[in-house]
């Protein structure tokens, strides 16, 4: 496997762009479209908020024939809690898109990110929508990457190369999140292309399974946004042998291609986690079942006094075994050892003498890393987040304005 250029484009087939709409900002990119000259199998996890974007429902209800061919997103508005008029510009949207690509409305998928409860400007979004589609290209990847941001710093993309049977397929990936980041059986949003061969119910099961390991295991707030969504898109243009068994050798090779890219943007959002200094990286190792090791690494990433202890460079292993005790999981307290990075800070449940000094350099570190042994089994599981900051605090007190 070779990382490549090209982001979302990077695959055959592929074109995109991002312009400036105005949704809410007059100099940002704020509007994208992601193409396929060849209709696509596509699969999509979206998040299990209650209250869901219009553009969430929209998605599923298009997804319903496991087929697609464009994607139109837009930034500074979710298009949340906007009643009837919120679907109906969702499905305007996806109008606008589908007439200039002379494609069917139901193949355009739809995504919104940004404030909610405000309803769409929709003069505007039209003439990005229009504009963005007459200047799709296969350079337009990094504008639509640059477009779907809102108080993100770092821009998420990354594409990858595989030989499938000596044939070389492509995935490329854009994302966005840095707050109200908490998936639960979703993500933040994401989308992928690729121009592997593969059925639709294996491309579904695929990204289900990848998000679980990336998108799913990361947390910067505890906040599960009401827009999470992932969507993949598959053309089939590499000439591959289709992929139809989710056993066979060439589904595990895409899968592990697939999970390169999804962990990779993932961490890129946890480090980018709103105000964050620290990637924390948790590891939680010799669980009795993988769930255990899987809930009691979220717990502790989504704990804000874990958090808030990073920032401080604080050794503060206790806050650590708390968040793993009300996580839920089932374990032996009196057998858990915590490390901070090499050092260790607290065996078989209690504390020890360790060295601060070299406790505080593992915190100073821009990836913190945690891990906790559960010496109970053989299974493990790696989750993500960031440090609590201030700066979190200021970015939020203010978002709406």
């Amino acid at each position: 496997m070779k990382i490549v250029e090209g982001g979302v484009t990077a695959p055959q087939g592929f074109l995109a762009q991002g312009v400036v709409a105005e949704v809410k900002k007059k100099d940002k990119k704020d509007v994208a479209i992601i193409y396929s000259g060849k209709p696509c199998n596509a699969a999509a996890v979206s998040t299990t908020n209650r209250v869901r974007a219009a553009c969430v429902d929209l998605t599923r209800e298009h997804l319903h024939n496991g087929r697609a061919q464009a994607v139109v997103v837009n930034s500074g508005n979710a298009n949340a809690c906007t009643g009837e008029q919120g679907m109906a510009d969702a499905r305007r949207m996806a109008e606008l898109t589908a007439k200039p690509l002379n494609i069917k409305t139901e193949d355009v998928l739809v995504a919104s990110t940004g404030v909610i409860g405000v309803h769409m400007p929709m003069e505007r979004i039209e003439a990005g929508i229009k504009e963005a589609a007459d200047s799709l290209s296969v350079d337009g990847g990094h504008n639509a990457a640059l477009a779907i941001m809102t108080t993100d710093l770092q821009i998420k993309e990354i594409a990858v190369e595989i030989n499938i049977q000596d044939k070389p397929v492509r995935i490329g990936a854009m994302a966005k999140g840095s707050g109200m980041i908490h998936p639960n059986m979703a993500t933040m949003l994401a989308f992928i292309t690729t121009d592997a061969a593969i059925s639709s119910n294996c491309l579904a099961k695929m990204l289900k399974d990848s998000s679980n390991q990336s998108y799913n295991m990361i947390s910067v707030d505890r906040d599960t946004s009401t827009n999470d969504m992932a969507v993949i898109m598959a053309n089939g243009l590499a000439g591959n042998p289709v992929i139809k068994d989710e056993n066979s050798d060439n589904y595990k090779q895409l899968k592990q291609a697939l999970d390169f890219i999804n962990i990779y943007l993932a961490k890129m959002i946890a480090r980018d986690g709103e105000g964050a200094t620290h990637l924390i990286e948790v590891q939680v190792v010799n669980a009795a079942d993988e769930d255990t090791a899987r809930i009691i690494a979220r717990s502790i990433t989504s704990s804000n006094l874990v958090k808030a202890a990073v920032f401080g460079k604080d050794a503060n292993w206790g806050r650590i075994l708390c968040a793993a005790g009300y996580s839920g999981a089932e374990f032996a307290v009196d057998k858990v050892d915590i490390y901070l990075g090499q050092q260790k800070v607290a065996e078989n449940g209690m504390g020890l003498i360790f060295n601060e000094q070299k406790a505080l350099e593992e915190l100073e570190q821009e990836t913190v890393v945690i891990k906790v042994d559960l010496k109970t089994g053989n299974y493990q599981a790696t989750a993500w987040g960031c440090d609590l900051t201030y700066e979190y605090v200021s970015i939020n007190a203010d978002y709406r304005t």
